[in-house]
């Protein structure tokens, strides 16, 4: 560790080794689960490094009560048995002395869901105070003083897009922005409504959520009135979705999918298609429309948020970038337009195939096609309508 050499000074003309310098080790670590659902939870880690200064991280822990992790993002995190194991990864391993990193979950729980009590950082138990162990001494002369490496942080992973046009949801009842001959209404976290073979989901899943509540006429026909704190993170996903495909991805002769929005002005969100494949190990992300501070998953990250792999590749009936990165549980490649529509056809096989082509998955099984929008905060209530939706397959 960073600050524990030893000083060599010359006595006599010899050279022999003064008293040995000291490492210090410490940390903290703040655990709050940020959701709650049945059979379900997600989580937020935060260490705080009191010690010097680390070059990399493995925080470990051991759940009490059968609870397993599902999802991570911004660690490695593995589990073997009760105990679980996160690393850094590439872009927040250094840690100066009083520096910050955090990590999230998503996990299931059987019976309960209690808070783990103990943590250890690199071997040291995180009680919030500092321990200090003597380095070996040496015979060599060292230098005096040592030079920490710089805290990085991650890079933002935001980006400022131009606003979308808006179109003007059908006639609605009462102000409340849910249109009079809509079929089902709901503002339950975890709302369904099912209709031959199809599910429109409300589905509000991320920490700080505010209210929104779904309605549909069709699963092709629904929307949601949205009222989400402006803060980081996603809070929701209303999405329709029919069925599972579970066919490898060289069974399909065609697969395509036509959507229509309306969407607001301002805002945090993007209109994407969330494309599932391998059990949920590989995740495509189809942007045909995103506003605000909102950004995809990366390998790298410059001053302007996210650096995509491929810029402005022309595939499936449109012009993206693309962007390949990981949040811990499974891949995730995302497409993002190189400009916002709230209309268009996408050949969803041919984006399908182009991954292969490029060796970032090979012939897949592919699982759910779902389309919504993901939205991470509303200037005041905001309604966001999927006008129509259509997807066919051969």
């Amino acid at each position: 560790m960073a600050g524990a050499a030893a000083l060599a000074v010359a006595v006599g003309g010899s050279i022999v080794a003064a008293l040995p310098a000291s490492a210090a080790a410490g940390c903290r670590v703040n655990y709050a689960i940020s959701a709650s659902w049945p059979g379900g939870f997600g989580a937020n880690v935060t260490i705080t490094n009191i010690g010097d200064a680390l070059s990399s991280w493995t925080l470990v822990w051991s759940f009490a009560s059968g609870q397993t992790i599902t999802q991570a993002w911004n660690a490695t995190v593995t589990q073997s048995g009760a105990q679980v194991t996160a690393k850094n990864v590439s872009y927040n391993g250094s840690l100066a002395t009083n520096a910050s990193t955090s990590f999230g979950f998503n996990g299931a729980w059987t019976s309960s869901n209690p808070v783990p009590t103990s943590f250890t950082l690199n071997g040291t138990a995180c009680t919030g105070s500092v321990s200090t162990t003597a380095a070996p001494a040496t015979t060599t002369r060292a230098p005096a003083t040592t030079t920490r490496p710089p805290a990085t942080t991650r890079p933002p992973t935001t980006t400022t897009r131009a606003p979308v046009t808006t179109t003007r949801p059908p006639t609605t009842t009462g102000g409340t922005g849910v249109p009079s001959d809509a079929v089902w209404v709901a503002s339950g976290q975890w709302d369904t409504y099912q209709s031959n073979g199809w599910t429109v989901y409300n589905n509000i899943w991320g920490s700080g959520a505010g209210s929104q509540t779904a309605w549909a006429r069709s699963p092709q026909n629904w929307g949601v009135i949205a009222n989400h704190p402006m803060t980081s993170g996603v809070k929701s996903y209303p999405h329709t979705v029919n069925g599972s495909y579970n066919r490898a991805i060289s069974s399909f002769n065609s697969l395509t999918s036509t959507f229509n929005v309306s969407v607001p002005g301002s805002g945090n969100y993007a209109t994407s298609y969330d494309i599932w494949a391998n059990n949920w190990a590989y995740e495509v992300m189809l942007w045909v429309n995103y506003n605000g501070a909102v950004g995809p998953i990366a390998e790298s990250y410059d001053a302007n948020g996210a650096v995509p792999n491929f810029r402005n590749v022309s595939v499936g009936g449109h012009t993206w970038n693309v962007y390949r990165g990981n949040n811990g549980a499974n891949a995730v490649f995302s497409f993002l337009r190189t400009s916002n529509t709230n209309s268009g056809t996408v050949d969803i096989r041919a984006i399908n195939n182009w991954l292969r082509t490029q060796g970032w998955w090979g012939d897949v099984t592919l699982g759910e096609v779902q389309f919504g929008f993901e939205i991470s905060g509303t200037n005041g209530s905001a309604a966001f309508t999927d006008n129509s939706y259509s997807i066919s397959s051969s």
